[in-house]
């Protein structure tokens, strides 16, 4: 295969892959949808594409939006609370408040409950800023049905989406205070850093402990994060656990490492206060393997 044949197509891999990876919430779909786009970008008749960007963007996106429909049937029967997979991002995009926003696990959980085409329309208008005719174009639609798509997406996620997040910095320092505290095990410090009616989401995907339903309130959430500090899971002993600070989806984490890998993450949303107001915590081992590999999201 010619150089000049698969160029356009590794030189946008990266839009795809990110396109992708916020319509679907998980890398290894995200890159089964890349790959299908690659299948038929490589069969397909090229010879009238004049943006071969725009052309593997519409690919991409129609072939999310098939996965979206048969993931979202799945994730219905999903056992306990279904997060996206969380990814490795640059502290630089932790300082792009817009860009770390549209790959924030709160945002891509709003995303989830969307339509397939109002979350396609919101993806491609809000985060990568395309404009209505060529979604239209993409998604074979009228552009005034894009246009009522975008608008109530637009409208959904403004209600759902966390209203008073903290700045790059303050939000750094809340979240090291919270995980000194989970670390230490000290209750009284959960309490000080955790927001009245903060929840805690844990997706565990039925295949690994984890807590089934959300918890919500400060004391709740402070006794059960100092109940599990310093004990086993999953077989791995305390001593055998390592804990390192990481950017996750555009916020600061801390990722559980075991002697084969990570076993969790922990994520928190904090308010212009300095308080958690939402804990996200993934165990499910098969949306930690793009983390164990060191997979980076760059956009």
């Amino acid at each position: 295969m010619s150089d000049a044949f698969a160029e356009p197509f590794e030189q946008h891999r990266n839009l795809l892959f990110a396109v992708a990876y916020r319509m679907l919430g998980t890398a290894a779909d995200a890159e089964d949808a890349v790959q299908d786009a690659w299948l038929r970008w490589s069969a397909g008749d090229r010879s009238g594409v004049a943006d071969p960007k725009a052309y593997l963007v519409r690919i991409t996106t129609n072939v999310a939006l098939d996965r979206l429909r048969s993931a979202q049937a799945r994730r219905e029967t999903y056992v306990g609370p279904w997060l996206p997979e969380p990814m490795l991002t640059s502290p630089d995009v932790a300082e792009d408040a817009e860009m770390s926003e549209s790959v924030s696990m709160a945002m891509l959980v709003v995303l989830e409950t969307l339509s397939p085409l109002e979350r396609a329309v919101f993806v491609l208008k809000e985060v990568f800023g395309y404009p209505f005719a060529e979604i239209a174009d993409a998604l074979d639609r009228s552009e005034a049905s894009v246009r009522q798509l975008g608008t109530r997406a637009r409208k959904h996620v403004q209600a759902r989406r966390p209203r008073f997040e903290a700045g790059g910095a303050e939000r750094r320092a809340a979240t090291e205070r919270f995980f000194e505290a989970v670390l230490g095990g000290d209750l009284n410090r959960l309490l000080e850093v955790l927001a009245p009616d903060v929840a805690l989401w844990s997706d565990g995907g039925g295949k690994v402990r984890a807590p089934r339903r959300a918890v919500f309130g400060a004391e709740k959430i402070a006794r059960f994060l100092a109940a599990i500090e310093g004990q086993p899971y999953e077989g791995v002993d305390p001593a055998d656990m390592r804990f390192r600070r990481v950017d996750l989806n555009g916020v600061p984490a801390l990722v559980v490492d075991g002697p084969n890998g990570p076993i969790s993450t922990v994520s928190a949303d904090v308010d212009a206060d300095g308080r958690v107001t939402a804990i996200h915590l993934v165990a499910n081992p098969d949306k930690l393997r793009a983390l164990a590999e060191g997979r980076r999201l760059t956009l």
